[in-house]
């Protein structure tokens, strides 16, 4: 089964990216809105429009895919202009469009150069262009950046977004990379095992994970067994700490998943105040922009994300607790 029980609202308007592991039924649930793919069973709705059975040409989507599927025998104009042109729209009317668009994606003057002139960035952006060329309800793009370079990649993170503002268009990124999904969307949409784990803000999503999944997979965290002790209260080894506001805990006595982010776990070499945990160092590495220490407690291994506190291999210390709470995790 390619997808199973999606149900999900998108806000007109707003960038949203589709997240999740290669396979994880991402790209099936964009083909299905794009009318590359038929849903067996359920609605595809644009606003009070009923797409589910509309042809791809009658849908009003825009789509960019990730080879960018340029014409090599056209100039990027007529690139751009192509749909317009299968329209009939006259000749002087959609190149004047193609310029528009080219100087949207800030691209003004390559319009008579071949595609093969072009970088992977610009190709990329005369791609976007086409798409907007008629004029879509909505935008599709599937891994748009993945061809790229990480530097490059990160630029056009910056341009998609602030192109995707001034035109005010619905769109929808499928992505592998979390982080661009993170630095990108209004709502991410986390999907594995072929279905919705969790749509959200981005900060949502980080902050408040709902199962394990969520939260082995966007960013780092750190896994603890624990106990409920109180409501808003677990134990875990031996010492007892709130869990976010709000949580929704099960009984008292209940076993269950906690997680804390590396970076919102502090180092001290002796006990600090609040819950904290007591572990000896395994190893310390400087990354530059910050140095992570690993702390065995116990049978696991906790890693801790921030400032040197000048601490070495071997030593005894203490791990504190997230003053915000831990967060507690569904199966």
């Amino acid at each position: 089964m390619a997808l199973a029980d999606v149900d999900l609202r998108i806000p007109g308007g707003s960038l949203v990216c589709f997240v999740g592991p290669s396979g994880c039924g991402k790209t099936t649930l964009l083909r299905i809105i794009a009318g590359l793919e038929t849903p067996t069973s359920g609605h595809l709705l644009l606003g009070e429009r009923d797409l589910t059975r509309v042809p791809v040409h009658r849908r009003d989507v825009g789509m960019v895919f990730q080879s960018y599927a340029l014409f090599p025998h056209l100039s990027v104009a007529e690139n751009v202009a192509y749909g317009l042109r299968i329209r009939g729209v006259a000749k002087r009317e959609r190149l004047a469009r193609a310029f528009e668009l080219l100087a949207l994606v800030q691209l003004p003057d390559v319009a008579t150069k071949r595609v093969s002139q072009l970088s992977g960035g610009m190709r990329q952006r005369v791609a976007m262009a086409r798409a907007l060329a008629l004029d879509p309800a909505l935008f599709l793009l599937d891994e748009p950046l993945s061809a790229l370079d990480a530097k490059l990649r990160e630029g056009m993170q910056v341009e998609l977004r602030r192109l995707q503002r001034r035109v005010g268009i619905t769109t929808i990124i499928v992505t592998h990379d979390q982080e661009e999904a993170m630095a990108m969307a209004d709502l991410v949409v986390v999907m594995g095992d072929n279905r919705v784990q969790q749509v959200g803000p981005p900060l949502d999503i980080y902050r408040r994970p709902v199962n394990r999944f969520v939260a082995n997979f966007v960013g780092r965290n750190n896994f603890l067994p624990a106990r409920v002790v109180a409501p808003g209260t677990v134990e875990v080894a031996g010492v007892r700490a709130e869990v976010v506001e709000g949580a929704d805990l099960p009984s008292v006595g209940s076993e269950l998943t906690v997680a804390a982010r590396p970076e919102a776990l502090n180092v001290y070499p002796t006990a600090p105040a609040g819950p904290a945990l007591r572990g000896t160092v395994t190893m310390v590495r400087d990354l530059g922009w910050t140095v992570e220490t690993r702390v065995r407690v116990g049978d696991q291994e906790l890693v801790v994300s921030g400032a040197n506190v000048a601490v070495a291999d071997g030593d005894e210390v203490w791990v504190a607790l997230p003053t915000s709470g831990l967060v507690a995790l569904n199966a």
